[in-house]
């Protein structure tokens, strides 16, 4: 289908619109650049002729869009912008990797063909996804520009996520928050990341975005006002000390305040930290940078009063995504806290821009050391070199190491070493050397002894002791953070268990032989059960690791267990028919069974069970994930981390809100967990406990208190019908004297 006349104005138009990008920021310097640019074009507006998005714009406007993004928003070169033209044509078009190479470089060939792989990230088969991501990450250790390119290529798609299906919004936005936002950071592309996290936002919770948005609004002329009155008496010193700079106030996202607002549970007019003032100067040759940041916030605190546990120094050990800065939260008028954010050009360029700001500056230097990032690249390269036993269990611990890592520690030469933030002594052993992490058995930090299990904290000194006959652990995967000590314990363990798989199978086929008894399926049906092992790997990792000794093997041969296959079943497949077994322990069997509440029982229906890890309600909002494997919908609420988890590797197994259908029985109840505090006094537990369970008869499953210099503080677990008469009981318990506060606790 041509486009008509209409079409290409408006191709021509933002053509053009690129053309002046590129001009501004000396993207082409040469006329053989303008050719090279210009050949994409033409290329990528032939190849996707007559092509509509889903909105009815020409589709050669989506690669134009990705390609403004990269040189306006990011500060990409040449070459970028000619693999965002031509991102899209390798996959939805005749054109081969091959024939991109021949028409332009065997690079410019590589990074489409690095891109048109990553295009099947979160379409292909859920067993594929994170195989295609590995490759992703292949291309990335060569060269980041992929990767940043492919966050453009979202970020456009995100803001024209609007023609999209509400179902295919909860899985673009759930991919977007589960990967490419932690990506976006640590690449340093912090305006992109926040604007992808607006946006999920704005499409997942639209009702939420346009409140906090409105009242954003509302409250501009007050704070504007506000915002003159701080800075001016800032202004008249630096200007004093003659520095060139640049100072303006930074409004929070509309994300991060509905988070806080989320997080700590309260209204947006109790989030007092909607601003920061941001100083950017020019530096000069000398002293140094940090000096000269020393001295503007030394002329921020001559005005006024720092909060002393608020200084967060990120100029003498810089974040490992690059970010430099020094921030500050002081005092200012009203009494109202402002922090206070300070940097160079320099450093501003890559807050904003990142990555590729990070390189030009790092090629700028003569004497360019290894920094956070190309700590991290060299992480994922190794990374890709370990194997691993699950193509998504490769993603999660991939997705580990993407988040912040703002805690230094020091080894004891006094090296330091960058950490996330509930990292372990054995997070930290690993992160020295593989070997230091296997045979890890304590530490010292600060001189003390410690297990190797205690968390670190910023500035601890820590000594890993070892012991040569010292291994990993499983429990040690409960403990750690990083994905590099996750990986290595996951490979140890691996290889262990099949070791002992394959000696515990020569064990038993020994032991069988004493009795002139062959291994067989039939045998097999015989021990599994018996030994409580649901597969004959287990059974043979069992007995290989000494687990399950065989002393009593002759007396299992001989017994007739036909019965305790039959128990042995019915725990495994729940719903199979066992009434003859009379010998069932209904206790031990009720154990087995999911602790969940039914939504929906309706035989007719899919089966609705609401998930553990967040606990919905009636009245909550929700989204179901069908179990692959049983069959059941499992209820999470929308906000749920788990959820946003689910729909980016499995996005095609979402269930709509208004596909859930909560069971219309009054007899079904739902638990709650409700957090409280207040004025300890005689009485207070017996009065809270007695409007529970005798004024708004509702069943206690748990509580938990403890008191401590005159204030209590505990939990409650409840069973309730729906939100509102959860609301009702909160609002009846915040009446009872002494109680502070009362909030439902959100397992998000």
């Amino acid at each position: 289908m041509e486009y008509s006349p209409e079409d290409e104005i408006l191709i021509e138009d933002k053509w053009q619109e690129l053309v002046e990008a590129c001009r501004k920021a000396k993207v082409c310097r040469r006329d053989d650049d303008w050719q090279f640019v210009r050949r994409a074009y033409f290329l990528a507006k032939e190849a996707h002729k007559g092509v509509r998005r889903r909105s009815g714009e020409p589709y050669v406007i989506h690669p134009i869009e990705v390609a403004l993004i990269c040189v306006r928003e990011i500060g990409l070169g040449k070459k970028s912008v000619v693999a965002a033209l031509l991102h899209d044509v390798v996959e939805d078009t005749d054109y081969t990797v091959e024939d991109i190479a021949h028409a332009f470089t065997p690079k410019i060939a590589s990074m489409v063909d690095g891109l048109t792989k990553m295009s099947g990230v979160f379409n292909a088969d859920t067993s594929e996804q994170a195989e295609y991501f590995r490759k992703v990450l292949l291309t990335l250790s060569d060269d980041v520009r992929v990767i940043i390119i492919k966050i453009a290529d979202r970020l456009h798609n995100m803001r024209t996520l609007g023609a999209m299906p509400h179902n295919k919004q909860i899985k673009i936005t759930s991919e977007t928050i589960y990967l490419f936002v932690p990506l976006a950071y640590r690449l340093g592309l912090h305006a992109i990341k926040s604007e992808l996290e607006d946006l999920c936002m704005k499409y997942r919770f639209p009702e939420e975005y346009a409140a906090i948005e409105q009242k954003i609004e509302d409250t501009r002329g007050e704070r504007q006002q506000y915002i003159e009155r701080f800075m001016a008496p800032i202004r008249e010193v630096l200007d004093r000390n003659k520095f060139q700079y640049e100072m303006t106030a930074r409004v929070k996202s509309v994300y991060s305040i509905w988070n806080k607002m989320r997080r700590k549970e309260i209204p947006f007019e109790e989030v007092y930290d909607l601003f920061a003032i941001r100083i950017v100067f020019k530096a000069l040759p000398f002293p140094s940078e940090k000096t000269q940041c020393w001295q503007v916030y030394s002329c921020v605190t001559d005005i006024y009063t720092p909060k002393p546990d608020r200084l967060r120094d990120w100029i003498s050990i810089p974040k490992s995504n690059g970010y430099e800065a020094l921030h500050s939260t002081v005092m200012g008028p009203d009494g109202i806290w402002v922090e206070v954010q300070v940097r160079t050009e320099r450093m501003d360029d890559i807050a904003e821009r990142g990555f590729a700001a990070h390189w030009k500056y790092k090629h700028a230097s003569i004497a360019a050391e290894e920094d956070g990032l190309d700590k991290w690249l060299k992480k994922v390269r190794d990374a890709l070199n370990s194997p691993t036993e699950n193509a998504l269990e490769f993603l999660d611990n991939f997705k580990l190491s993407l988040y912040k890592s703002d805690m230094v520690v020091f080894t004891p030469k006094g090296e330091p070493q960058s950490l996330p933030y509930g990292a372990t002594v054995l997070d930290f052993a690993y992160e020295i050397h593989t070997k230091i992490g296997d045979h890890a058995i304590g530490a010292k930090i600060n001189h003390r002894t410690m297990p190797v299990t205690a968390r670190l904290n910023s500035g601890d000194q820590v000594e890993v002791i070892t012991a040569e006959n010292a291994r990993p652990k499983a429990e040690w995967l409960d403990t750690v953070v990083t994905s590099k000590a996750r990986q290595a314990i996951q490979d140890f363990l691996k290889r262990e268990r099949e070791n002992n798989i394959e000696y515990g199978m020569e064990l038993l086929q020994q032991r069988l032989a004493e009795y002139n008894v062959t291994l067989s399926g039939r045998v097999l049906r015989k021990l599994m059960p018996a030994y409580d092992c649901r597969n004959k790997d287990e059974l043979y990792s069992k007995i290989g690791a000494g687990i399950i000794n065989l002393d009593n093997l002759d007396k299992l041969l001989k017994e007739n267990s036909s019965r305790k296959i039959l128990k042995f079943w019915k725990l495994l497949i729940p719903g199979s028919n066992a009434e003859e077994d009379t010998d069932i322990d209904l206790d031990d069997e009720a154990a087995s069974l999911d602790d969940t509440a039914v939504v929906e029982d309706s035989a007719s229906e899919p089966e609705f069970v609401m998930a553990e890890c967040c606990e919905p309600i009636p009245g909550d909002r929700v989204v179901g994930y069908r179990d692959a494997q049983s069959g059941r919908i499992i209820v999470h609420k929308s906000t749920c981390d788990t959820l946003i988890r689910l729909a980016a590797q499995f996005g095609d197994n979402i269930i709509k809100e208004e596909d859930i259908k909560w069971s219309q029985q009054k007899a079904v109840s739902y638990l709650a967990t409700v957090e409280i505090r207040g004025i300890d006094r005689t009485g207070i537990i017996l009065d809270l406990t007695k409007l529970i369970t005798q004024d708004f008869s509702i069943n206690m499953r748990a509580i938990s208190v403890q008191s401590h210099d005159g204030i209590f503080e505990g939990t409650i677990s409840i069973y309730v019908q729906d939100i509102d008469s959860l609301n009702v009981l909160l609002d009846n318990i915040r009446k009872i004297k002494g109680i502070d506060r009362v909030k439902r606790l959100l397992n998000t």
